[in-house]
């Protein structure tokens, strides 16, 4: 038993420090590639043309306009609020964070591989292959954050009797925001739910599980130059073709879109969203989908965007799924952009 602890530790200090690598390259990107930039630098031009500048809150809330409906109160955040860890609590936290991570990077390989080998010898097919992939993702996050609860989930859901084919967009403020979607996302979106296929940035594949788990369940890569969080996204606008490809491939067989306005980590989410994209208004109108919004806030008090698990403050996190707004459907990629900083 001491052994299989041991080994747990270990997985979660090798998944530690490949994120630590992931932020040093971050950091060392833009000088070793400045001469790359300088030529490949440009504003992208389909997705990404509609750029929202960042807007900041002075009392550190998450306030909905008019645009939302009355029925959406907002999730608030005020950090000042926030009863902090004890220094001892904060090492639990981490500890138990540390064994989350080890325990996904032991139960994902095995878990997926059934569905793997199924579709190698071609009992089923790519799409259903991807659907139970996602499942599998799901479960695992779900029934490990109950077996070592390192934190605290409220979830204010909008389940919709009917689920209508969307795309939905969310806040990214930690590393840990994927898993805990999944672990969430049934309470969040009810039984009801269609499959999400994700929009990630593809040098996450360079870690061997998140390249695993997102691979099988199908989402969806783009290829932008290694930055440090906070600073400009450098797009390759080829790989924007295959996002379109995908995506209306996405659509046809069933899924929904998930996307990430912001682009990466938000180092900085007290002060508001990091400047936006427009592209999930592109390929909402692309696709005739109305855009659905959730949000997320607490998880960069237990992994930051810079500083990691150097100082895990505190253990409590909130998701909320905002009812439609209207039919979803947004007249300028301006007025989406602007509903979804006020939300």
């Amino acid at each position: 038993m001491m052994s299989l602890l041991l080994c747990v530790v270990f997985v979660s200090l090798m998944m530690i420090s490949t994120a630590d690598g992931f932020s040093l390259q971050q950091q060392q990107g833009p000088r070793i590639i400045q001469q790359q930039q300088q030529q490949r630098r440009y504003f992208s031009s389909l997705l990404f043309k509609n750029r929202k500048p960042r807007t900041t809150t002075t009392n550190h809330n998450m306030v909905a306009t008019s645009s939302i409906p009355e029925a959406s109160a907002t999730m608030i955040s005020d950090e000042n609020n926030k009863k902090k860890l004890s220094p001892l609590g904060s090492a639990f936290t981490k500890f138990g964070m540390m064994l989350f991570i080890g325990m996904m990077c032991l139960a994902l390989p095995v878990t997926l591989f059934p569905t793997w080998l199924l579709y190698k010898i071609q009992l089923i097919g790519r799409i259903r292959k991807e659907r139970w992939s996602l499942r599998t993702g799901e479960f695992c996050s779900k029934w490990l954050l109950r077996l070592i609860p390192f934190c605290s989930i409220k979830v204010k859901p909008f389940q919709d009797t009917e689920s209508k084919p969307s795309v939905w967009v969310c806040n990214h403020v930690s590393s840990l925001d994927i898993f805990l979607l999944l672990a969430s996302d049934l309470k969040a979106r009810g039984p009801n739910k269609r499959p999400l296929k994700i929009v990630y940035w593809k040098q996450l594949e360079d870690n061997i599980i998140t390249k695993l788990l997102f691979r099988s369940c199908g989402f969806i890569p783009v290829q932008m130059t290694a930055n440090a969080a906070g600073e400009d996204n450098d797009y390759d606008r080829r790989s924007f073709k295959n996002l379109l490809k995908e995506s209306k491939k996405a659509f046809v067989e069933g899924f929904d879109l998930g996307l990430l306005p912001e682009g990466q980590l938000n180092p900085t989410p007290h002060l508001g969203l990091l400047p936006c994209f427009g592209g999930a208004y592109t390929l909402a109108k692309m696709s005739k989908r109305p855009i659905r919004m959730m949000a997320l806030e607490g998880t960069h008090r237990l992994w930051h965007a810079k500083n990691g698990m150097d100082n895990v403050t505190s253990n409590k996190v909130n998701m909320r799924v905002y009812p439609p707004c209207g039919d979803g459907k947004f007249k300028s990629a301006d007025e989406f952009l602007t509903t979804f900083e006020s939300v």
